[in-house]
């Protein structure tokens, strides 16, 4: 089984979007809320996809979605939310990107 196949079955429906209208294909990928190594979870609560710290979430997603390319007016949709990057790495296996991972951060709007 390869990091794609893992990737179409088993994760999310993610879209890359933009404010232009602009949108990739749906592809599979994972986010989800960030957990402390010492499981203190101050000032967050409980979200859909689990407890949330301030909105930062952990992307990992196929290396031909390419997240560090998104523009200022450019987001992650997954599960109805919004989400904006922080920071992304794309990770090697011989030379060539098996994976990208990403800190996320959820976009609040105000209505």
């Amino acid at each position: 089984m390869t990091l794609r196949t893992m990737f179409d079955k088993y994760g999310q429906e993610i879209a890359f979007k933009g404010a232009d209208g602009w949108s990739t294909p749906v592809f599979g990928g994972f986010i989800q809320p960030l957990r402390y190594k010492n499981k203190m979870y101050l000032n967050g609560v409980n979200t859909v996809i689990g407890f949330n710290s301030q909105g930062h979430y952990l992307y990992i997603g196929p290396p031909d979605h390419d997240i560090s390319q998104l523009g200022k007016e450019q987001w992650i949709e997954a599960d109805s939310k919004k989400f904006t990057v922080d920071r992304s790495e794309k990770v090697y296996f011989n030379n060539r990107v098996v994976y990208i991972w990403a800190i996320i951060r959820e976009i609040v709007e105000v209505e």
